[in-house]
This record gives structure tokens, C-alpha cells and sequence, in this order.
């Protein structure tokens, strides 16, 4: 290569359009260990190019970086805010997704909190910010806050995947009561049926099913819980804030008499929370809600694949493009 001394740059060395920013290998061969990391461990990667995993780290960043050039910066107007455990000992992430681009685009923090928040809206910019017209999150007090300081014109909308998974929480809850309560053979229907209780039923084997029926046959408290967690997933369906207020006063009112503790208080905290759940209710916010608990799977995936990911702007860099097309 051709080395220039400029009187204002100093030296320099020719820039050669076919090498990739790792001077020692060719941009094609960067594209193509990049392209194997998407499905491959990094070590499985290195094995079968023949080079060092660090060297293999390295070209994966620079395929990943050119994902992120050509899918150009973040406009979002509906976005996504969850955080996701990096470490033991709740060392947590924020990561932040575009749910009509179907992307990641902030990955980051050093925590949860609303300094931690403030640090994306930093990160998008007032003008970006001034466009977003809806946030979706769970009932985290700092995600929140901190999105109705920068963005008061974006309605809040509460993941109900998170809402839901709250009334799981409740309804097994309630499943180890009953264990505790009941004695003798009737336990035997109980025990080791969780799973079996809180999946859906469309989602059970014949087997699963079969278990299922012993069960709600043998305990009438969680037949009856149950039945509510399944009539609850109808609240999601009305595109009327009065009518979904009237069925979940309904739904809350049926909690009379029976004793579902856990239950009593799901319902007070959706009551105080209602605003975030009823503005689901408006068509233009019926965005599909699914792609945040994907990601976080992918993420989960990503993590396991490795065995845990010590480079944090690695692990970034993963985030971000696991949604992007493959070069």
C-alpha cells in the first residue's frame, strides 16, 4: 500500500476498497465469517475458517456494523421499552425496539432505572422523539415516568404479555395455596400439574388435557380461577374503552365470595394502572405486541449460545442487528 505524507494529516496509508477494516483480512471474507456467526458459535466459526475466535469476534463487528449502516438510523413512532438480564445478581439492560420496523435500536444503560431510560431519548434525539406517538412497556414505574417527561405526546400502552403474565403469577399462587390447604389423595391431582395449569389449553397434548380435567375436576377454587384466567384474555379483544371498562368491572366483580386473594390484588393493580391497558383500545394502537418477548428470547438465545457474553459492545452489537436481513 501506497504511505502519503500530507502536510495536514500527517502519514497515511492507500485506503483499499477490498479490505475490510481488519487490515489483515478482505471485506468478503469479513461478510462471509460474519454471515456464519449469525447461526454459529464464535469458537464453531473459527474452527471451520481456520482462525483465531478473536480474530472471528473482530470480523463479526465489522459485518455487524455495516447491518447497522445500510438499515440507516431509527425513526420510530411506536416503540417497545424492556429491560433483559445480562448478568446474575439482576444486572439488567434496556433494550428498546421499533414494533413497525420490527427492530432493535437501542441497546444499552447500566441498569433500569430512569437514568438509564433518559439515556435512550438521549440517544434518539428531541426531533425523533417529538414523532413518537406510542410506547409500549410493562407497569415499571421509571419506564413511565421518564417517557411522559421527554415524549408527553406518546400514549403509554402496557405490554399485555406482562399484564398476563402477572395473572399466571396470581393463579399459581393460588395453585400452592390449594396444595397446602387440601390433604390425602386429593393432593395427588395438584402436584406437579403447574405448567399443565397455567398453558393455555389449545396448547396441551391429550395427555396434558386429560390431566387437566382431573384436576379442575377434583378442586373447585382453581376450576373457578381457571375459568377467569381464560375469560380475562377477552378484555385484549374490545375496541371500546366503556365496554372493556364494563367487562373488567365485571370480571372483578365476580372475585366476590371466592376467596382468590392473588386475584384480588391483580385486579387492584390493574385498576391503578388502567389507562396504560385501556389504550389498547383504540385501533391505531393495536400494534402487535409479540416482538418484544421474541426479541428477548433471541436474546436469551444469543447469550446461552455463547455461555454469556463478557464483551458488552459485542453483546450490543448482537442486539441490534438480530432482527436485520442477512448481507
Amino acid at each position: 500500500m501506497v504511505r502519503v505524507n500530507c502536510p495536514a494529516c500527517g502519514v497515511k496509508n492507500e485506503r483499499l476498497s477490498f479490505l475490510s477494516d481488519n487490515t489483515r483480512f478482505t471485506l468478503r471474507f469479513a461478510m462471509k465469517v460474519g454471515a456464519l456467526c449469525r447461526v454459529m458459535s464464535l469458537h464453531d466459526v473459527a474452527r471451520h475458517m481456520r482462525i483465531d475466535w478473536h480474530a472471528a469476534k473482530e470480523l463479526d463487528k465489522i459485518y455487524m456494523r455495516e447491518q447497522l449502516r445500510r438499515a440507516g438510523p431509527p425513526s420510530p413512532k411506536v416503540i417497545g421499552i424492556d429491560e433483559v438480564s445480562v448478568r446474575k445478581r439482576h444486572v439488567y439492560r434496556i433494550v428498546v425496539s421499533d414494533l413497525e420496523e420490527r427492530r432493535a435500536i437501542w441497546f444499552g444503560g447500566a441498569g433500569r432505572s430512569a437514568a438509564d431510560v433518559a439515556m435512550f431519548y438521549g440517544f434518539l434525539g428531541s426531533e425523533n422523539t417529538a414523532k413518537l406517538r406510542l410506547a409500549v412497556m410493562d407497569m415499571w414505574p421509571p419506564f413511565r415516568a421518564v417517557t411522559h417527561a421527554h415524549a408527553p405526546q406518546a400514549a403509554i400502552l402496557f405490554d399485555k404479555f406482562h399484564v398476563l403474565r402477572h395473572l399466571n403469577d396470581a393463579l399459581d399462587k393460588i395453585r400452592k395455596a390449594e396444595y397446602g390447604r387440601v390433604t390425602g389423595s386429593h393432593r395427588k391431582f395438584i402436584k406437579g400439574q403447574k405448567y399443565v395449569l397455567l398453558s393455555h389449553r389449545a396448547n396441551l397434548t391429550a395427555e396434558g388435557k386429560k390431566s387437566l380435567r382431573l384436576l379442575l375436576k377434583a378442586n373447585k377454587r382453581l376450576h373457578k380461577a381457571y375459568l377467569l384466567r381464560e375469560q380475562f384474555d377477552q378484555l385484549w379483544d374490545y375496541s371500546s374503552e366503556t365496554w372493556a371498562r364494563k367487562f373488567f368491572d365485571n370480571w372483578k366483580a365476580q372475585l366476590r365470595w371466592q376467596r382468590l386473594k392473588p386475584y384480588e390484588k391483580f385486579a387492584a393493580m390493574i385498576a391503578k394502572h388502567w389507562d396504560g391497558i385501556a389504550a389498547y383500545c383504540k385501533p391505531e394502537n393495536k400494534v402487535a405486541l409479540g416482538f418484544v418477548e421474541g426479541l428477548n428470547n433471541k436474546i436469551r438465545v444469543i447469550q446461552r449460545r455463547a455461555y454469556g457474553l463478557r464483551d458488552q459492545d459485542y453483546l450490543q452489537l448482537k442486539v441490534l442487528t438480530t432482527s436485520l436481513p442477512e448481507l
